[in-house]
């Protein structure tokens, strides 16, 4: 038998607002995990990867941004102490993306009716389900406006590290909008290229 995971909610990244929402949430997460490793004083380099998409680009200044607010020192040398690496990975579902679960809420809804109805009153079954259903609706809207989910995401991972050794590191996953993946996948490479001249015999 196949059995699902419990339902569980995944943030959608949909502008650059959100980008720096996460690039502050990958700057604080990493210098706490580099404190608890006990390398929070050494200098950081922030590498970009090459060939670089538009996201890694944006994503690294904004991320050098928290992290200098935050009162880490970052610099550009090549031989920092720390190198903090930034990797972008997108993955395509094919399948069909369910678009509704039970969410927040009517979990809330239901809370509410248990504590209420529980040893009080009898026989509430009707007004329960009803409100139940209003909580389902609210759901259903707030992940309309979400967009819902996408066949699109992106896995998120964060590393810093000290010569050969890991320090520190954190992965999280978002959706992202199908069309904007062109904003996350890096050009193509272009390939080497010859001139051959041509001699009439």
């Amino acid at each position: 038998m196949a059995e699902n995971f419990p339902y569980s909610a995944q943030k959608k990244v949909r502008s650059a607002g959100h980008w720096d929402v996460v690039a502050q949430h990958a700057a604080v997460t990493a210098l706490e995990r580099l404190g608890q490793a006990g390398g929070k004083a050494e200098p950081i380099r922030v590498v970009l990867p090459e060939p670089a998409s538009t996201f890694d680009r944006t994503f690294r200044d904004l991320l050098i941004t928290h992290l200098v607010t935050s009162g880490a020192t970052v610099v550009e040398r090549a031989d920092a102490p720390l190198q903090l690496s930034v990797q972008a990975r997108l993955v395509r579902h094919d399948s069909d993306r369910p678009h509704f679960i039970p969410g927040f809420f009517t979990a809330l809804t239901a809370g509410v009716y248990v504590a209420h109805y529980l040893g009080v009153h009898a026989h509430q079954d009707a007004a329960m389900l009803g409100g139940l259903g209003y909580a389902a609706l609210a759901d259903v809207a707030r992940s309309q406006y979400s967009g819902g989910p996408t066949h699109t995401e992106l896995v998120l991972t964060t590393t810093i590290m000290q010569g050969e050794r890991y320090l520190a590191r954190h992965t999280n996953v978002y959706y992202i909008e199908d069309r904007d993946v062109g904003l996350f996948a890096p050009p193509p490479r272009l390939l080497p290229t010859r001139e051959f001249k041509v001699v009439s015999p």
